[in-house]
């Protein structure tokens, strides 16, 4: 825990209102950001124009992307109109403004060509990636529990936002899976043997204290090292870290001839939403499947094919 009395509050303020550790680990970045440009000054002494002054130094001094500077201005008001219940009103801040850029994809061969050299755990990562629209996190984080073989679907927990979603699982995948299955229950059952299991939200730990013993919460993807829980301090197995599998890209890419192209693991879930709306699929279907609260977010994939409206054709086609 941080030294600062304010900070362990904001934490635990974090915690009891179920944040996810990655929101509440960005919002405490750019807090204590905001504190320190302001001289340690307590949040309480400071008010709008403070945070007016930080987000024009962002945008102006440091440079920082549109959609940094967004989640610093969420982080911000989350501080003052959430957990100070000082609501900062109209800030009249108005964020910088950049041309649209179109997200990089990847067909199928180039997608063929990096899973081929992959090893079979990494392959399966980036074909889960690629066959289900995930975020790389999302993947991560996967539990045995989520895979429903008879539907052909896996459940997304806690995504983007903390919702769930089911989206579509491939067929083929199903051995590989099944395989990994085996080798998560056999590391979960020598780690029972210690006392000890997959890491599982505080809250559940508490409600189920046998939970860490049972196959359904094991991780698909388990750690190589056991770490302490960061909200109770158990001793626990998480999951595996996204730098395992940046890093197994990186070498991938490099292997296949396609380390010139701007691929990472977010390139496989853009290129499983233009590969659908390709083969025709509707952009609502294409929407729920990835999650996006917003159709809008969805139709920039439109413009990455080509098409203002997927399935579009040009009429020369109906002569």
């Amino acid at each position: 825990m941080s030294k600062s009395p304010f900070l362990n509050e904001l934490k635990q303020y974090f915690r009891l209102r179920g944040y996810s550790l990655r929101t509440e680990q960005t919002y405490l970045y750019w807090i204590r950001y905001f504190i320190r440009f302001h001289g340690l000054r307590h949040p309480k002494e400071l008010g709008p124009d403070e945070v007016v002054s930080f987000l024009n130094f962002l945008a102006n001094d440091q440079n920082v992307a549109v959609n940094t500077q967004k989640i610093v201005l969420n982080a911000l008001a989350f501080l003052y109109n959430q957990f100070l219940n000082q609501p900062l009103g109209d800030l009249g801040f108005t964020h910088a403004t950049k041309p649209r850029t179109l997200p990089i994809v990847i067909d199928t061969h180039e997608v063929k060509q990096i899973l081929n050299q992959l090893d079979i755990r990494d392959n399966l990562i980036f074909s889960l990636l690629f066959g289900s629209g995930l975020r790389i996190s999302e993947c991560l984080r996967l539990r045995l529990k989520d895979f429903n073989f008879s539907s052909g679907s896996l459940t997304v927990r806690d995504g983007k936002g903390g919702k769930d979603r089911v989206t579509i699982l491939a067929p083929k995948l199903r051995p590989t899976i099944e395989q990994q299955f085996q080798k998560a229950i056999r590391i979960q059952q020598e780690d029972n043997l210690k006392g000890v299991g997959p890491s599982l939200p505080g809250a559940l730990s508490r409600k189920y204290r046998n939970g860490y013993r049972q196959p359904a919460w094991m991780f698909l993807f388990p750690s190589t090292t056991l770490c302490k829980h960061p909200d109770t301090g158990i001793l626990c197995r998480h999951h595996l870290h996204q730098s395992v599998a940046r890093k197994a890209l990186a070498k991938a890419l490099v292997k296949a001839g396609l380390s010139h192209k701007r691929i990472n693991c977010h390139t496989f879930r853009h290129s499983f939403a233009t590969e659908l709306l390709k083969a025709g699929r509707d952009i609502r279907t294409v929407q729920e499947l990835l999650g996006h609260s917003d159709v809008a977010t969805t139709q920039i994939y439109t413009h990455v094919i080509g098409q203002h409206f997927a399935g579009t054709a040009s009429p020369l086609d109906f002569l």
